[in-house]
């Protein structure tokens, strides 16, 4: 990991140069928002994929709900039944699981990249990269130079989990988690996770201001990205009532 780490470390540097002339001294701040936007265009297909098998394991749910009922009481049919749907549908029972792992390494190393004193020394205008929202409170209050910063990535963090939240509410609207069938607890994780939009407030209010940068832009890119991947047939741009496709 320190390897790539100081790979990653190496080319948000030369980003940061080639971003000089346009940013001067926010230059390493553009170049973490930067950065994150290529990796997170590396990994769209992965993204994608994920999407492809959510939606197929979404379309079968309910004839595995049917299989399940009709042989509950004969585990090794209903082993076999649910192979044979997973066979002719032509979907892995782990679609949508594996390109999501997939991605996980690439983020973790880019946080661990953001969030360590690789930043120190840099600004994004009067907020240092390296400290914390307490860091600016304790230096000029909330409405302090630091203090302002934060409050404007406050708000950008805000509207973007509001909309996140608002996409969140559609899509479990659309495709219920139950799908038909009695699911423990499916009610209440249908109220919770369109809250979790807002969990980024938290990161941000608590994490370094470099980290809190890549945090931003990656969940910005993953809500428009979700926005796109989940996008029912009436929000496509065609007009028409043909089935997305990922």
């Amino acid at each position: 990991m320190s390897t790539l780490t100081s790979l990653f470390a190496a080319l948000v540097e030369r980003l940061a140069e080639l971003l000089q002339p346009l940013f001067a001294t926010t230059a390493t701040a553009a170049a973490i928002v930067l950065f994150t936007a290529l990796v997170r265009l590396a990994v769209h297909p992965l993204s994608r994929a994920a999407a492809r098998g959510q939606k197929a394991r979404t379309r079968i749910a309910p004839q595995l709900a049917a299989l399940r009922k009709k042989h509950a009481k004969n585990p090794e049919r209903l082993k076999k039944a649910i192979l044979d749907l997973h066979a002719k549908e032509k979907v892995s029972p782990f679609a949508g699981i594996m390109p999501s792992l997939l991605q996980a390494p690439a983020f973790l190393l880019m946080y661990h990249l953001f969030a360590g004193d690789r930043m120190a020394g840099h600004a994004l205008f009067a907020a240092p990269l390296g400290d914390r929202w307490a860091d600016a409170l304790s230096h000029g209050g909330p409405f302090g130079p630091a203090g302002q910063v934060y409050l404007v990535l406050f708000a950008l963090v805000t509207a973007v989990a509001a909309f996140g939240y608002r996409h969140t509410k559609r899509q479990l609207a659309a495709q219920p988690l139950d799908l038909g069938q009695p699911t423990p607890g499916a009610g209440a994780i249908t109220k919770v996770m369109p809250l979790l939009s807002f969990a980024t407030l938290v990161t941000v209010a608590v994490v370094p201001l470099a980290a809190a940068l890549y945090v931003v832009t990656s969940t910005a890119w993953t809500v428009v990205e979700r926005a796109f991947l989940f996008r029912t047939p009436k929000e496509d741009a065609s007009g028409g009532a043909v089935a997305t496709r990922a």
